[in-house]
């Protein structure tokens, strides 16, 4: 007698459960982003603002942020266009203001983007919130599709909010000063997060106020390049004494 391999008895065997709907790369990092996007808005519309306060064209702004994108780099820069500084200046401080993202590429997944073209851009458009999104436990198992849509989402939110505040910027009052010290404002704020969660490892940042003080002190004409150099060295410093005393240990 046959039997049908959907029947036992008389009873027919459940049908399999369709496997679970996921969604599409753009649709969960827009979900991803959506945090870090919102805090782009009110900066870059400060940006922009900022940008045609000092007397350039409402495109600058846009154009600023979509080829540079810089975030802090860019308010740096209207003051570097405004005061018609040499090439080599703007250079040379494009290359101070943003020497971190060279350590962010150390663990940064690029190895996990497909493509030439794919790592082109994801290598262009890491910035501070990108990488914090995509090196994070959750984001250890995100396709290149959705770390690519994460990173361009945070591109199209600052240029955006950086075209609508050189846009809206003429509405603005002349005599509304501050906006200067938006960015500024904000790292602070993230800075103050990054202490609370620190639980303990307080000899970081009492670090980085020691080489700034030490900076401000011994080379005040070199400030910046000075406080980079005796953080970098006292964190060295730092790890190969905890690494002997593990050895020992």
């Amino acid at each position: 007698m046959h039997i049908s391999p959907a029947v036992t008895g008389d009873r027919p065997l459940p049908a399999p459960a369709p496997p679970p709907a996921t969604p599409s790369a753009a649709r969960a990092a827009f979900r991803d982003s959506a945090g870090a996007g919102l805090g782009f808005i009110p900066i870059g519309l400060a940006f922009g603002a900022l940008a045609t306060q000092s007397g350039l064209d409402w495109w600058w702004a846009g154009l600023s942020a979509a080829v540079a994108f810089g975030g802090s780099f860019e308010f740096l820069l209207i003051g570097l266009v405004t005061a018609t500084a040499p090439l080599a200046a703007i250079a040379l401080s494009a290359f101070m203001v943003n020497v971190r993202h060279v350590f962010y590429s150390l663990s940064f997944p690029l190895h996990r983007i497909s493509g030439r073209l794919g790592k082109t851009y994801a290598t262009f458009a890491l910035c501070d919130e990108a990488y914090a999104l995509t090196t994070g436990k959750a984001a250890r198992s995100w396709s290149s599709p959705r770390i690519l849509w994460v990173q361009l989402l945070l591109h199209l939110y600052w240029a955006g909010s950086a075209v609508a505040g050189a846009l809206l910027g003429s509405l603005i009052p002349d005599g509304v000063t501050g906006l200067d010290f938006a960015l500024t404002a904000m790292f602070t704020v993230l800075a103050l997060d990054a202490v609370r969660d620190l639980r303990g490892d307080l000899p970081t940042p009492a670090l980085a106020l020691l080489s700034a003080l030490a900076a401000r002190l011994l080379f005040p004409d070199q400030l910046l390049p000075a406080a980079f150099a005796l953080f970098t060295a006292a964190l060295l410093a730092r790890h190969l004494a905890t690494g002997r005393r593990a050895t020992r240990a």
